[in-house]
């Protein structure tokens, strides 16, 4: 039986999605930036698709641009503000997503800008009155803010830190990737100035996100070679990808209360039966644990070591997928940058358990029965060069 606990990397395509975008891959083919029928069809279905995503979050279709994902609308928004506007310093955290960090810190060290980090407590949470004092020292700003943290899900008030921007005159851009589709966004509420996001993180396809560009701003394109986005991102557009976006994050408001309310229960389910199985010393990063501090479909536990290796790749083995960070930091070395900058405890392994629609109460059940059999048959071994293969023979 294998299990899929790992929807903050990815999720699966809802099947009315794949419905959607059928059409797109098979009679309506055509490049949107021709002039004739064909064309005319699939740009009626990206504008259709624009409009449906700028109605979902309360903004005008004109600021609503399409891209790639969530990694190229933050290097178009952090990159092109500093130049448009002339910034000269940046206020970030140090556990904001790499594709926020990297392209900052590339500024930085290009001598266009200054970064500062805005203090965190000892759960991650933005110190709001540092943040003030750091735009009270720095007006005219860029801050960089996600609205939830990817590894440990924490919720930012991103509308206090609105406020706060308009107060000192700052250039605000959040990263809301992680809370797209999870959490109910009207831009109306709090206008930031730039906001972005990923259909794979909501059950649409890979490849495609978009950027929000508050019609107060005006950017120089990131991408050349054409006008396609009006102007604002060359190439022709990720057709299947764009209707497949639209319709996902549709689904997603349609069905807002019914998916939170599971991925919560889901959620509560795994803390209350790990919490009661006997593994000592099992803690929760973030605010992760809690109901209303953290994303209803995260929670990173950090658990005692095993003597036979890490507990994400016995689980793996049991055929459950689950993450011991940000799945773009398994690529590199090293572990978690977002839990080094909260918490310095050594032998502990961390591990992130994301939930979907398409989780069961049974397979949160049986994760819990596979850890539980994992550390039981690990406080066994009595020589060390039992490894993780033996471990799984003995555990069937």
């Amino acid at each position: 039986m294998e299990i899929y606990c790992d929807s903050a990397a990815t999720t699966a395509i809802d099947p009315e999605v794949i419905e959607a975008i059928l059409p797109y891959l098979t009679t309506n083919f055509g490049n949107p930036s021709s002039s004739h029928w064909a064309g005319r069809k699939v740009r009626e279905m990206i504008d259709n698709s624009r409009n449906t995503i700028a109605r979902l979050l309360g903004v005008s279709s004109e600021e609503i641009f399409f891209v790639s994902g969530a990694t190229e609308a933050n290097n178009l928004a952090l990159s092109e503000s500093v130049r448009e506007y002339d910034l000269t310093h940046a206020i970030t955290s140090k556990i904001e997503h790499k594709a926020v960090l990297q392209p900052l810190l590339k500024q930085e060290k290009e001598g266009n800008i200054e970064i500062s980090y805005v203090k965190l407590d000892k759960k991650g949470n933005i110190d709001l009155d540092h943040l003030e004092h750091l735009l009270a020292a720095n007006p005219q700003s860029l801050i960089s803010l996600m609205h939830a943290n990817n590894e440990i899900g924490n919720i930012t008030d991103i509308e206090a830190i609105n406020k706060l921007a308009e107060k000192y005159n700052a250039v605000f851009h959040t990263d809301t990737t992680q809370t797209i589709g999870k959490v109910k966004i009207d831009l109306k509420e709090f206008p930031a100035d730039f906001l972005v996001g990923s259909a794979h993180k909501f059950h649409g396809p890979k490849g495609v996100g978009f950027i929000y560009i508050n019609k107060k701003h005006k950017l120089k394109p990131f991408i050349l070679g054409g006008a396609q986005e009006k102007g604002q991102r060359g190439g022709t557009e990720n057709v299947i990808g764009i209707v497949g976006l639209a319709k996902a994050l549709e689904i997603a408001y349609r069905d807002f209360d019914r998916i939170h309310k599971k991925t919560a229960a889901l959620k509560q389910r795994l803390i209350s039966q790990l919490e009661n199985i006997g593994i000592p010393e099992i803690s929760f990063n973030g605010e992760s644990k809690s109901s209303s501090k953290s994303l209803s479909s995260v929670v990173n536990i950090s658990f005692p070591c095993l003597q036979s290796g890490s507990l994400v790749n016995s689980l793996d083995t049991f055929g459950i997928a689950v993450s011991g960070g940000s799945a773009c930091s398994n690529l590199g070395n090293g572990g978690s940058h977002v839990i080094s900058a909260i918490q310095h405890e050594d032998n502990r392994e961390n591990v992130r358990f994301s939930f979907s629609k398409f989780n069961t109460t049974e397979e949160i059940d049986r994760i819990v029965s596979t850890i539980s059999k994992i550390y039981e048959i690990d406080n066994n071994i009595v020589e060390e060069s039992i490894g993780a293969q033996q471990l799984f023979a003995w555990a069937q």
